[in-house]
């Protein structure tokens, strides 16, 4: 009898290493439809030599198509994609142009709007840009981190920053989506989400043993500097008689 419950045991744990296997060759099957090491060589070098392009005389068209590929590449390398976007002329005074920006986009499920001026000052040998007076609009919800991120970089008006980290957080938002909704179709009676797949913990349920379940809260922290860092908590709860449930509580830092 005790052989048999091994066996069992062994069976669902030869049945999860297929499955992690599965995983991995379907992971590794989308990452190839991304851009190639020598695609991104070769866009990065097109963006670096993006200024050599303005010292011929211009084709305009051809010029476009270039940014246009460029920013295409760069939307979906970063997951960042804008749906709005216009400039207006505040100042221009000799060497000196202020211009006004907005835009607006999204980064997988995390939609932001901003609003900033750009100073712009020409010398003879080059042009220096300031950001300025950035406004940044997002709907942080339950995410208090990333709000004080957002304050932090509104002060600091540092773009490249802002969406670097922005990119990072949303997509570790989309991997955790993505596996909830992963185990509730693979084990729709064990697995709950109270939350939904956007929400950051699963509850895992025993149909044998009543009253024994694992909860599984996956955080995405986002400090002031734009570091983020994933955190999985686990949470057995284990009843014991007429004594109120225990919970035991171990972390683990997720690295890329």
């Amino acid at each position: 009898m005790e052989s048999d419950i091994y066996q069992v045991y062994e069976d669902e744990i030869h049945s999860l290493e297929e499955e992690i296997e599965m995983l991995i060759q379907k992971f590794e099957k989308q990452e190839s439809t991304f851009y190639s090491d020598e695609e991104i060589q070769i866009s990065i070098k097109s963006l670096e030599g993006e200024s050599k392009r303005h010292e011929s005389p211009p084709d305009l068209k051809a010029e476009l198509d270039c940014l246009e590929s460029d920013l295409s590449f760069l939307m979906k390398f970063t997951g960042v994609w804008f749906t709005n976007y216009s400039k207006e002329t505040m100042e221009k005074t000799g060497n000196k142009t202020i211009q006004k920006h907005r835009l607006s986009g999204t980064c997988y499920s995390l939609t932001f709007q901003m609003e900033f001026q750009l100073l712009e000052i020409q010398s003879n040998e080059s042009i220096s840009a300031v950001v300025t007076d950035l406004s940044i609009i997002m709907e942080c919800g339950e995410y208090s981190d990333l709000s004080n991120f957002v304050s932090s970089a509104e002060e600091r008006g540092n773009l490249l920053i802002f969406f670097r980290s922005l990119s990072s957080f949303a997509e570790w938002c989309e991997h955790r989506k993505c596996t909830f909704k992963h185990f509730k179709a693979k084990y729709p009676d064990i697995v709950r989400l109270p939350e939904g797949p956007s929400g950051d913990y699963l509850v895992i349920r025993s149909p044998e043993l009543s009253g024994f379940e694992l909860m599984i809260v996956w955080k995405i922290y986002v400090d002031e500097e734009g570091r983020v860092t994933p955190v999985l908590d686990l949470l057995p709860r284990i009843p014991q008689g007429n004594v109120p449930v225990v919970y035991f509580k171990g972390v683990f830092p997720i690295t890329d």
